[in-house]
């Protein structure tokens, strides 16, 4: 569980923590994110206001402490770095896709990354970017249009970002398509569970007070899609997994503040601009009675979706050919009794 003022890591620091501003090696360049080969896909909805999420998050970078706010991100970025890690191999050239303020590059160091490239929306998050040892250019563009050229990068990395893209099958054949063969992509999002609390809460409220309600809390992606669409954007040796982290407030309206802070705000097209002052203490007091701890903190939950694809690459490992076995499943309920023969043998 972590904490809202105070971070309890749940794994432990990567290598790379700690790193001295003596260390530091950073050029910073500025691009234009431009489209890639291929257009939006079929059939592609436009759920999110992009430019409102560009300034909320630039709005959130220029906060006095932006850092009050990084717990989570610098959470899940940890979880992201250490997955890097466990890939037994070096990467020359690296991309994080809507880094913020370098959540996972601040984790990594120079021996396992040569140089890394940091691209996000909001410039200000990029100005205002964490301390890392590794070579770093900071890059202006949009996740749905990586303004780079095809087999680029070695390692592609993303935290806590994809979820506000409107076209993600094709935000992920970018990634793949930036990416050299036999490369890896390492991500996590935000999955459909996310602070399901305050969305019940809201919506119960709002009902009782105004007779209906509204969105107040984006769409996510379901987790029985996001192997299907990897594989769809040519991703192969997929691995999907889903966490949950569970964080505690003083109150709704302490969760709310944090969640601008992040520059996680709701950012659809469809939401309702305001909320009544009735429906929005109701929906505290909603929140208190039905999920309130007996401190008197109330609990979010974040789930996270966190996701391994490859490029593919003839030296790649690839399943046999079908038909090409030679024991059948029938067999396997034989094995012990064959061991155990074997060692009498010997």
């Amino acid at each position: 569980m972590l904490l809202r003022a105070g971070l309890r890591r749940l794994w432990p620091r990567s290598r790379a923590a700690g790193v001295s501003l003596e260390n530091r090696s950073r050029s910073r360049a500025v691009a234009s994110g431009v489209s890639s080969p291929g257009g939006t896909s079929p059939g592609a909805l436009n759920i999110f206001d992009r430019e409102l999420k560009r300034k909320q998050k630039n709005w959130a970078a220029r906060q006095p402490e932006p850092i009050k706010f990084d717990y989570l991100k610098e959470e899940v970025g940890s979880r992201i770095a250490d997955r890097v890690y466990d890939v037994a191999r070096d990467f020359p050239l690296a991309l994080d896709v809507g880094c913020g303020r370098g959540y996972i590059a601040q984790h990594l160091n120079k021996e396992t990354i040569g140089k890394f490239f940091q691209a996000d929306i909001a410039e200000n998050a990029l100005k205002n970017s964490l301390e890392t040892e590794i070579p770093t250019v900071s890059v202006l563009a949009d996740e749905e249009f990586l303004p780079f050229r095809e087999n680029t990068f070695d390692l592609v990395v993303s935290s806590l970002s994809l979820h506000w893209v409107n076209d993600l099958p094709r935000a992920l054949e970018q990634i793949h398509y930036v990416l050299k063969p036999d490369g890896v992509f390492i991500g996590a999002m935000f999955g459909g569970d996310t602070l399901y609390e305050l969305r019940c809460s809201l919506q119960l409220a709002e009902t009782e007070r105004e007779g209906g309600f509204s969105p107040h809390v984006s769409p996510f992606t379901a987790v029985n899609d996001l192997g299907h669409l990897l594989g769809r954007a040519g991703f192969n040796t997929l691995t999907v997994d889903t966490d949950e982290i569970q964080v505690n407030y003083p109150g709704m309206f302490e969760l709310m503040e944090d969640l601008q802070g992040m520059g996680e705000s709701n950012c659809s097209w469809n939401r309702k601009a305001l909320l009544h002052r009735d429906t929005m203490l109701a929906a505290a007091a909603v929140y208190r009675e039905m999920y309130g701890n007996e401190d008197g903190s109330v609990p979010a939950t974040y789930q996270i979706y966190y996701m391994i694809g490859w490029k593919y690459h003839e030296s790649q490992a690839r399943p046999a050919e079908r038909g090409s076995a030679t024991v059948s499943f029938g067999e396997l309920g034989k094995i012990n009794s064959l061991m155990s023969q074997e060692k009498k043998s010997q």
